[in-house]
This record gives C-alpha cells, sequence and structure tokens, in this order.
C-alpha cells in the first residue's frame, strides 16, 4: 500500500485499491475481487510485479470499468505471458500495457497495446552508485525506501 501511495503522491492523483484472492482449488485462478476508492469518472492504471495468464488484470479492468472507470492501462515489471496471456490482453479493454524488458519478449510475442521500456539505464545507474558508494536510493527518488 505504502508503494501505491507514493504513487499517487507522485502522480498527484487519488489511489484506489484492489483486493484479489486466489483460488486455493486452481492455480492462477482469482476467486474475489474487490475495489477500496472511487475509480468513476477516472483513467486507472494497474500496477503489478507480473503478468502471468492475464487473468487478474484482465478481471481487474473489467471490474473497473464496470464501476465507472473511463481508461484502464496496466503496468507490470515482469511480462511473463504464460498460456494464452497476449490474447487475453490484446482481446481486453486495457488499453495500454506497459512491461520492462526484464525478461526477454521476442517480437513474435509482442502486440499492438504493448509497450516495452528498458530498465538498462537504471541497472548501469545502480552498479555506477555501487562503485562510487553513493546511494542507491537515489535513484528512483526514494520511491523504493520504506517507512
Amino acid at each position: 500500500m505504502r508503494t501505491a501511495e507514493k504513487f499517487g503522491q507522485r502522480l498527484q492523483a487519488p489511489i484506489a485499491f484492489l483486493h484479489k484472492a486466489r483460488s486455493r482449488e486452481q492455480a492462477h485462478k482469482v476467486e474475489m475481487l474487490e475495489i477500496v476508492g472511487d475509480v468513476e469518472g477516472r483513467t486507472c492504471i494497474l500496477v503489478d510485479d507480473m503478468i502471468a495468464t492475464g487473468g487478474t488484470i484482465v478481471t481487474a479492468a473489467e471490474l473497473l470499468l464496470a464501476r465507472g472507470a473511463t481508461r484502464v492501462w496496466a503496468a507490470a515489471t515482469h511480462a511473463i505471458f504464460a498460456g494464452d496471456a497476449i490474447r487475453a490482453l490484446e482481446d481486453s479493454p486495457i488499453e495500454r500495457v506497459v512491461v520492462t524488458n526484464t525478461l526477454p519478449l521476442p517480437p513474435e510475442r509482442r502486440f499492438a497495446k504493448l509497450e516495452v521500456i528498458s530498465v538498462a539505464r537504471l541497472i548501469a545507474d545502480a552498479i555506477q552508485a555501487i562503485f562510487d558508494e553513493t546511494s542507491v536510493s537515489e535513484i528512483s527518488d526514494g520511491l523504493n525506501e520504506r517507512f
């Protein structure tokens, strides 16, 4: 939650949370998803650490739109895109999917809604900070600091 709050402050935007509960019987299946916060009339950005099958993030986008959101984007660090994830994302109401290049993503696994951002500069800056014995936390302007 604290990371979300920092993003909200950085973007000068209100935040909402999606609470999910995974199925105990089926892997990669979400049984319950609830929104905490007001999304009506807003553009929503779903942020997660990874997108595996796409099921959770697509379900979340559909729920946000059903609750009155006007647009939904998705962002994740790792693009696993297992199984039918690409088709699920392409067919979903998500307008844009932004991921990093922490995992290889060959051209045939890319699609029109996808934007891939390189982490090369961030890693280079972190290595430089370590060698210079300066703060790695300053690279993210404090976003990764714990309260």
